[in-house]
């Protein structure tokens, strides 16, 4: 079933299947559910027009899907532009709230890059690269 935008599957509890919305967690499925008068444990199948009517009309309540994700775009936009600490660690990929990066941090930071000591061998060719970029340019 299509509600909003979102697909829920049919044989989801209302519970479980109301989640689905970005924005609405288990709590907020019970205030949802409270203000919508609908059964928690009734299968999404099972809703009426009526009920799914009330449930859209409770949903504006509540800032979900875009609305919500513009509104996280436009605050971590702004922690950028001032250049607060908060920001600047947006900025560089790096964890936003505390966490070590000594260690883990591996999915903000990325695929491990490897720093040692380089051979002559690597050292010429990144030197002559060097130098025929710059002669390029020089032409």
């Amino acid at each position: 079933m299509r509600i909003s935008g979102v697909e829920i599957p049919d044989n989801e509890r209302a519970q479980v299947g109301l989640t689905r919305f970005y924005g609405i967690g288990p709590v907020n499925v019970v205030t949802l559910a409270k203000k919508s008068g609908i059964r928690l444990d009734t299968r999404v199948k099972d809703l009426s027009r009526d009920d799914i009517s009330n449930l859209m009309k409770a949903l504006e309540d509540f800032m979900v899907e875009g609305d919500l994700k513009k509104e996280i775009r436009e605050n971590i936009d702004r922690l950028k532009a001032i250049k607060c600490y908060r920001g600047i660690r947006h900025i560089v990929s790096l964890p936003v709230h505390g966490q070590r990066t000594k260690t883990n941090a591996r999915t903000r930071k990325g695929k491990r890059k490897t720093v040692g000591s380089l051979t002559k061998e690597a050292w010429a060719k990144i030197e002559s690269a060097q130098t025929a970029a710059t002669q390029a340019e020089n032409k």
